[in-house]
């Protein structure tokens, strides 16, 4: 039995520009038949608050929302760590819909599972 290829992106930047790459790179893997996870850690988490992602839109590229968005709907799960939320003093905070809030270690799992991890 064949064996599916799995890349995981790991985003760690709230900077506009590096909003992009994970998104783009996921949804072309999903595309080319490899299973695609994204997950934030970190200042990453800033970008899935409600509005955020809305407001960052670069050159001839959609929002980071609608590529969230089109990233969820194509099926490829986004993980959010839950420690880096402690770490923001995020007690209860609301997030964008779709996304999976997990433990530290659900990292290590999913790179260990991993056949690449590419970190942005």
């Amino acid at each position: 039995m064949k064996k599916n290829n799995t890349i995981l992106y790991v985003q760690t930047s709230d900077k506009p520009e590096r909003q992009y790459s994970p998104l783009v790179l996921a949804q072309t893997a999903k595309a080319m038949d490899i299973d695609a996870k994204v997950y934030y850690l970190g200042q990453g988490l800033k970008i899935l608050r409600p509005g955020t992602a809305e407001e960052i839109k670069l050159e001839s590229f959609p929002s980071v929302a609608e590529m969230i968005k089109k990233t969820l709907e194509m099926g490829i799960e986004i993980y959010v760590c839950e420690a880096s939320k402690q770490m923001l003093g995020w007690k209860k905070i609301e997030l964008i819909p779709g996304v999976k809030i997990v433990g530290a270690g659900t990292l290590n799992d999913l790179a260990l599972d991993a056949d690449a991890t590419m970190w942005f």
